[in-house]
């Protein structure tokens, strides 16, 4: 069982930056790969980005060049770094991890509130 609890979120200007935390819980965090993922009121969640255990990423086009997910696997930890905010961010954002995939059991965050509001 892995445990992910996610920080950083907030209330911030459109333009302005956030970074979000994710920290995992057990020893095989850099095994895994992570996954960032948000949901806007009455919206279906989506991919925001992921990063390999090789530190590949991918991102989703409505956020590329703005946003950069990376890892510290001494820290068991993904971030996401969100520049260029712009209100249509807003959504609660999601940790997300599967260690055995494609059938094994995914795991989730609780969350943590972002709001891009002047």
């Amino acid at each position: 069982q892995v445990q992910l609890v996610e920080s950083g979120g907030g209330l911030v200007q459109p333009g302005g930056s956030l970074r979000l935390s994710c920290a995992a819980s057990g020893s095989m965090f850099s095994r895994y790969a992570m996954h960032w993922y948000r949901q806007a009121p009455g919206k279906q969640r989506e991919l925001v980005a992921f990063i390999t255990n090789g530190g590949s990423t991918n991102y989703a086009d409505s956020v590329k060049g703005r946003f950069t997910i990376s890892r510290d696997n001494a820290k068991n930890t993904v971030y996401l770094q969100m520049n260029s905010l712009k209100p249509e961010d807003t959504a609660v954002y999601y940790c997300y991890t599967n260690p055995n995939p494609p059938s094994g059991t995914g795991y989730w965050g609780q969350g943590t509130q972002v709001t891009v509001s002047s």
